[in-house]
């Protein structure tokens, strides 16, 4: 089953690298903007925001930042009200993202829009992050009509020479390619997981370690369904485009991969997006992820930090 964009869209961002890859977003789609933070560093001239306030806390935690956003529920319902498709844009390797993704998304639900989330992942190394961003990944995913991840770990895995940095710039690059063409081609409701390669390879290397991400992700009979951008198409001789095809299509299935050539970039590289039914790495994440919903007794409400004004000391 694909999902339809529809509009009037507006894209959300939350977060620092939230809010920036909304403001690109928004010029792609030719939409409107919501940026949603703690830090009024994060908001940009001219883009409508929220600033969730922690009052005098310096350094809040998820949980605090995830409360505080719940006494702007009524501004952020206010915002989005009237739009056909909404896009999240949200790390949630950051407080700010993990900790806003699941209350943000709940309210899109609620008002019945077609949500389409895009959720980072952590590296394995930020072992303090992990934990948050599954809770936060699995209520994103509850929410969404579809969820588009991207795994920072996974990259850095295939790209051992990369730094952070330039994992992130892969990452966002990857990302505004998926969101130029949401108008243009069909995206598998439900999770699919966003994966490419470091730039300067040749295509059929672009191709292996957009497959080796995929599969560090989720098993491969995991897989329903593939697209395979080829940025910078039209550059690459026929023949390369021709063997790429056959690669995919005999790994995943002729009848289950698609090519889009759209993008006219200078430098070519591969930005495949695979639909997963079944069980992820990230799903491992939260120790009691595994239990079903129906088996949980507080799902409804993510665990956060409420000042109820007792008499007591709050720590934070």
């Amino acid at each position: 089953m694909s999902f339809q964009v529809k509009e009037p869209i507006l894209v959300i961002g939350l977060g620092g690298v939230g809010s920036k890859l909304a403001v690109k977003a928004k010029d792609a789609l030719n939409s409107d903007c919501l940026l949603i933070s703690n830090d009024t560093k994060d908001f940009s001239s001219g883009n409508p925001s929220i600033h969730v306030s922690t009052d005098s806390v310096v350094n809040p935690s998820v949980k605090l930042i995830r409360g505080s956003t719940y006494n702007v529920v009524d501004q952020i319902k206010s915002k989005i009200a009237g739009y056909s498709t909404v896009v999240l844009m949200s790390n949630l390797a950051g407080k700010a993202g993990s900790a806003m993704a699941p209350v943000v998304s709940e309210i899109c639900k609620d008002y019945d829009q077609g949500l389409v989330s895009f959720a980072i992942m952590p590296f394995k190394y930020e072992k303090d992050r992990i934990f948050n961003s599954g809770v936060s990944l699995k209520r994103v995913r509850e929410n969404s009509e579809v969820t588009i991840v991207l795994d920072n770990d996974s990259l850095l895995e295939s790209n051992p020479d990369l730094s952070p940095k330039a994992c992130y710039d892969i990452a966002n690059s990857a990302i505004m390619y998926v969101v130029e063409s949401l108008d243009s081609s069909e995206i598998s409701a439900k999770t699919n997981i966003l994966t490419t390669s470091k730039d300067g390879q040749n295509i059929e290397d672009s191709l292996r370690d957009s497959l080796k991400m995929l599969y560090g992700n989720a098993p491969p009979n995991a897989v329903t369904r593939s697209m395979l951008y080829v940025v910078g198409g039209s550059n690459i001789p026929v023949g390369v485009l021709n063997s790429i095809t056959n690669i995919t299509s005999g790994i995943l299935n002729e009848n289950n991969s698609q090519i889009d050539m759209t993008s006219n970039a200078d430098e070519s590289k591969v930005v495949m997006l695979s639909s997963i039914q079944g069980m992820t790495k990230f799903d491992n994440y939260d120790p009691l992820g595994m239990i079903p919903q129906e088996d949980t007794l507080d799902w409804t409400t993510p665990d956060c930090s409420v000042d109820y004004n007792l008499d007591l000391y709050q720590l934070e």
